[in-house]
């Protein structure tokens, strides 16, 4: 590779920046804040802490219920409840199905990690299985596969903000007689044939975190279901198994072994507030979106990402694949130009990076089932496991050959600098055999090594 211009040269419009070119990314052009905050936002904020009434504890307060109404009006469920985050949703909403210790839930094998940790919360055992090479969801065919006597539960995940195939994941469930519980913590808003996503699952989960489509001020999650027993135990889960009256006075008796899950007023507020935009918010994003991806859609070796005309995306996260074959290359160089590419695109100021360096099988806690002392893996009749992470090839290689765009597109005053990125990608694709050739000649490590060996220094770190 060439060596980049000093300091006080010039820079050649006509070169890659990581030859010493111009950036095609104005450095002036920043990502801008999301989520936005306005003056209608902090006035709920400060509503709510005039009322002095800031947990689902409190008497009288209001922001959560509504919210709670608000958001199943928005999804077309019976019920919803808000808990303290996502990743709480998820264990809350298995522990309303009654999942038990030792029993087995399917997640994902490429989610976040909360998908599959929140099982464990309540000593559950998570099966991974495999996704599909263009949505990047799991497929009806590797889930069923997975289904054995101890199967209670399927989570499913709308990555990136993609529905799944509720169709098909449904009736394999309903073979079976297993609930499924929808993790729709990236898809806030999304359709599958006409119904929103949370509306399809016997339980379903959405996080409010402060990077989400629909966000808080801080951390938050909801959980929708049409079953009143289901809504009933959530409720009673969040908080210590209680049964808190609309009104009255507390009893304070726990009918149930319970967590302490209970969600924030302020955030709630918060969160109605930008709920009052998040169907304009989401029509720009998804029209900014598509001009981007109109433009990125002619360059050859670039899969961009795939949308069924039965479903709408969310866009809450935007995946690429790289196609040796396109270009005229070996499919074994797949790895290596994904990780060339995203250095070109770098330097020119797109910020490609990864989503999940390895797949959930891969991460510490499962490779050596630390969890509870090592439960729920050694609690009598769970057969014992092995998780190897070549028993999800399509995830390895969607893994190996992918990045992804985060956070920079949410925004609906993201367009300018979308135009800016998808000019860096032409400009890299003009240059493509320069970093082809890299990729060519390079030594080329995984990512989840690369990551292995972080994981290494920060274990060690913390047991230093």
């Amino acid at each position: 590779m060439a060596v980049a211009a000093s300091p006080g040269a010039t820079r050649s419009p006509d070169k890659l920046a990581m030859q010493g070119g111009a950036r095609s990314v104005p450095r002036s052009l920043r990502i801008p804040a999301w989520p936005r905050v306005t003056e209608a936002d902090e006035a709920a904020v400060m509503r709510t802490v005039a009322s002095g009434r800031f947990t689902s504890a409190s008497s009288g307060e209001q922001e959560i219920e509504s919210l709670e109404r608000e958001w199943a009006e928005a999804v077309g469920a019976k019920h919803c409840v808000m808990v303290s985050n996502g990743t709480a949703a998820i264990s809350v909403a298995l522990g309303a199905l009654d999942i038990q210790p030792g029993d087995e839930v399917i997640v994902p094998a490429l989610s976040f990690i909360a998908s599959a940790v929140a099982p464990l919360h309540i000593l559950a055992v998570p099966v991974f299985v495999d996704i599909d090479p263009r949505t990047f969801n799991v497929t009806p065919e590797a889930v069923e596969a997975a289904i054995t006597p101890r199967t209670r539960a399927i989570v499913v995940v709308h990555l990136h903000g993609l529905p799944v195939d509720m169709t098909e994941i449904l009736a394999v469930a309903d073979k079976h007689g297993i609930p499924v519980v929808e993790d729709a913590a990236q898809a806030h808003g999304a359709l599958y044939q006409g119904r929103a996503v949370g509306s399809l699952g016997a339980i379903n989960t959405f996080s409010l975190n402060v990077s989400k489509n629909l966000a808080t001020c801080g951390e938050g999650g909801l959980i929708t279901t049409d079953d009143d027993k289901l809504a009933r135990r959530a409720l009673m889960l969040r908080q210590f198994g209680e049964l808190i009256p609309k009104q009255g006075e507390r009893s304070y008796v726990g009918h149930m072994l319970g967590f302490n899950h209970k969600p924030n007023a302020i955030q709630a507020a918060f969160t109605r507030s930008q709920l009052e935009r998040l169907p304009e918010e989401a029509e720009i994003r998804d029209e900014n979106v598509r001009y981007f991806l109109d433009r990125l859609s002619a360059l050859p070796g670039l899969l961009t990402p795939y949308v069924p005309e039965d479903r709408t995306h969310a866009w809450h996260i935007l995946r690429f694949r790289v196609d040796p074959t396109a270009l005229g290359l070996d499919p074994s160089l797949a790895g290596p130009l994904r990780a060339s590419l995203m250095r070109a695109l770098r330097a020119e100021g797109v910020p490609a990076g990864h989503y999940q360096m390895m797949s959930l099988p891969q991460q510490r806690v499962f490779q050596e089932q630390l969890g509870y002392g090592g439960y729920p893996w050694q609690l009598p009749g769970v057969e014992p496991r092995q998780y190897r992470a070549e028993d999800q090839p399509v995830t390895l290689a969607v893994i190996d050959d992918s990045f992804a765009i985060q956070k920079a597109h949410l925004s609906p005053d993201a367009r300018p600098l979308l135009a800016a990125y998808a000019d860096a990608f032409e400009k890299v694709w003009q240059h493509r055999e320069v970093w082809t050739r890299y990729a060519a000649a390079m030594e080329h490590r995984t990512p989840w090594e690369k990551a292995a060996e972080i994981s290494e220094a920060e274990w060690a770190e913390a047991n230093a």
